[in-house]
């Protein structure tokens, strides 16, 4: 039973990357992020993961900030894509020592920090993550300082606008969705 859970985590490849648990091998023409979850959110598997990725791989690389990290695996996907610096935060101490200890697995810098994303200040970013839910992406996109955000946690039934951004694109998958926004 002390492995069971194990099952439950599976690889999934999106695009040109391969996002999955240490337990499993990526292939060799892919680019590897591996992530254990450790008692933080996020394994790459959820739908939301996935929609950010896809979404992401579409934008030139610069800074950014993932806004509510979880196990760091949006954090590493950029900085495995080439973005820089990346700056990770979450209000959660497991999320951060989680985010910390992937980052350490995949070879790639993150300045994670223990942060409320809500109550303190955001740090400045070319790409802002927030895979949170609906109504803390509403909250959350005031306080932005970025050119771009991507969002998701949310399902395809919540709408699609924040406020200061244009809403650029939205990508769907088993009733969840993500959306592209861009600063006006």
């Amino acid at each position: 039973w002390r492995d069971r859970w194990k099952s439950f985590h599976h690889p999934v490849r999106i695009g040109p990357l391969w996002v999955g648990p240490p337990w499993h091998d990526p292939p060799a023409d892919a680019i590897p992020v591996v992530i254990d979850p450790g008692r933080a959110f996020g394994t790459g598997a959820h739908p939301t993961t996935q929609l950010c990725i896809q979404l992401l791989l579409d934008l030139e690389p610069g800074s950014a900030v993932d806004c509510g990290c979880g196990s760091g695996v949006l954090a590493i996907v950029v900085a495995k894509l080439g973005f820089a610096p990346v700056i990770a935060l979450d209000s959660d101490a497991s999320a951060v020592e989680a985010t910390r200890a992937n980052a350490v697995a995949n070879g790639v810098e993150i300045d994670v920090r223990l942060a409320d994303a809500l109550a303190e200040r955001v740090p400045a970013g070319d790409v802002a993550v927030a895979n949170i839910t609906w109504p803390a992406v509403q909250a959350l996109a005031p306080r932005l300082r970025a050119r771009f955000v991507v969002s998701s946690g949310y399902l395809v039934t919540d709408e699609q606008s924040l406020p200061r951004f244009s809403h650029v694109r939205r990508v769907t998958r088993a009733g969840w969705a993500a959306d592209l926004h861009r600063a006006r």
